[in-house]
């Protein structure tokens, strides 16, 4: 007897990201019908608030406040405690936001495609098939294992999740890739107590960014008590007795450092695995993501895919982007699309935060554009007093302006408060405010926009 079931909807969401349930609010307030499909109960509401942002920078939080007489794996176990309540909530209040809405449920199971129109979730008796007119495919990333002998089988092997839910705290972390997800571990877990080290193959540290950016973040760190060790390639996994080792090849000799959690952070890849794209006549990039277009459609016309599924830049905001692009198309006028996204910052959170947005100093002087910099360390910044106050002076910051408009082409900014000013500068370059214009604007005291006033006055080429 065939006990299976089947429903209906006007729009299938398949995944609990940000730009999926975004969109389902956003659709199901508009009367649409809506299914969203998630995977695991422990994911209601996406990376995000249960093993990304929140609780990264929550870890970020704790781990800066810890006093030297607090013992380490006590303060360590409180402060994860304090996550998963913080997470815990996070889930239940993102599911009955959607699940309570009356045009809106929850279905909890692993999807794949049957057709272009028809999802199927769970096997046999338990079976559920969805059809809908719409699909928003929203299932996000996943952290790549790099073909490294013996990592996979390593029982100390832990992903940036698991790092987000550790009971005990490591006594040697040992991170191979040194980007932006592995510095920040780094940050989070040295200030916590642990002994890290960072095994970055890359001749420096945060390679896209300009040198001298990259050179004072790497003091940082290393002044922090983290071991960074660039030019590094690994080659093997070895547990032993009571931890691992892990060997890496350094100007052609080998050399280990033996730690208990290693966690490769050298990358994530769209998870698409499982989805059975292939019958519903989705293309996939060769590195696994759904290929859209400027308006985030797929190959299949009522199919779209948000966030990191779509091989985007991987970050939140982006996928809420994504959910506006998608929400245009389906209730809006339709012109929205990916073209318009101008200055969008980014920010690793070690200690104190590294944000970025648009152009490096040397992507400006390849392109050939006639610029200035306008540069300075957050100690030498006599208007940036708020750095005094809370006692973080380390850290620079550095603007590119263009030399003949005064419009500002990028900035780095390495300070307390960075992910915030950043914001500020993205904003400025969006509405093509000039450099001169920030410099005389007029500041809370004190503040780090304060900054501003000084720092458009240290042109230094």
């Amino acid at each position: 007897m065939d006990t299976s079931t089947a429903l209906t909807a006007d729009v299938i969401v398949l995944g609990f990201g940000k730009g999926g349930k975004t969109a389902a609010h956003a659709l199901s307030s508009a009367g649409k019908r809506i299914i969203l499909i998630e995977q695991s109960e422990d994911m209601y509401g996406g990376t995000c608030p249960n093993v990304g942002c929140i609780p990264t920078k929550m870890l970020v939080h704790y781990s800066n406040s810890r006093r030297l007489e607090d013992a380490a794996q006590e303060f360590f176990a409180s402060s994860m405690e304090g996550v998963r309540a913080l997470t815990a909530a996070g889930r239940a209040a993102n599911f009955n936001a959607i699940d309570s809405k009356d045009l809106a449920t929850v279905i909890t199971g692993k999807a794949r495609f049957v057709d272009s129109h028809t999802i199927a979730v769970g096997e046999g008796t338990d079976e559920i098939t969805v059809t809908g007119s719409t699909i928003l495919i929203n299932t996000g990333s996943e952290p790549i294992v790099p073909p490294i002998e013996g990592i996979e089988s390593s029982e100390h092997l832990v992903s940036s999740s698991d790092l987000t839910r550790l009971a005990t705290l490591p006594q040697h972390l040992v991170i191979i890739g040194g980007g932006y997800l592995g510095l920040e571990f780094a940050s989070i877990y040295r200030h916590f107590g642990s002994e890290v080290t960072v095994l970055e193959a890359a001749d420096r540290l945060l390679p896209k960014e300009d040198e001298d950016v990259a050179e004072v973040a790497t003091e940082i760190l290393a002044g922090d008590g983290i071991t960074l060790i660039t030019g590094s390639a690994v080659t093997r996994v070895q547990d032993v007795d009571g931890g691992t080792v892990v060997t890496y090849v350094k100007d052609g000799v080998a050399q280990t450092v033996q730690g208990d959690a290693v966690l490769p952070a050298t990358g994530r890849k769209p998870a698409t695995d499982g989805l059975n794209l292939d019958a519903a006549g989705v293309e996939v990039a060769p590195r696994g993501a759904v290929v859209v277009d400027e308006y985030l459609r797929t190959s299949q016309p009522h199919i779209f895919a948000l966030g990191d599924v779509n091989g985007g830049p991987q970050f939140t905001y982006i996928s809420l982007d994504d959910a506006r692009i998608v929400l245009d198309q389906l209730l809006g006028d339709g012109k929205r699309s990916t073209r318009d996204r101008v200055a969008v910052p980014r920010t690793v959170f070690i200690t104190p935060p590294l944000a970025t947005v648009g152009l490096s100093e040397r992507e400006a002087r390849e392109r050939g554009l006639n610029i200035t910099v306008a540069r300075e360390k957050v100690a030498n910044i006599v208007a940036f007093r708020r750095a005094y106050t809370v006692e973080e002076t380390r850290g620079v910051m550095k603007f590119i302006l263009d030399a003949d408009t005064d419009l500002i082409l990028g900035a780095a900014i390495l300070s307390i408060d960075a992910q915030e000013v950043i914001n500020v500068v993205a904003l400025a370059m969006q509405q093509g405010v000039t450099a001169t214009t920030l410099q005389n604007g007029i500041y809370t005291h004190p503040s780090t926009t304060e900054a501003f006033n000084e720092i458009f006055t240290k042109i230094v080429a």
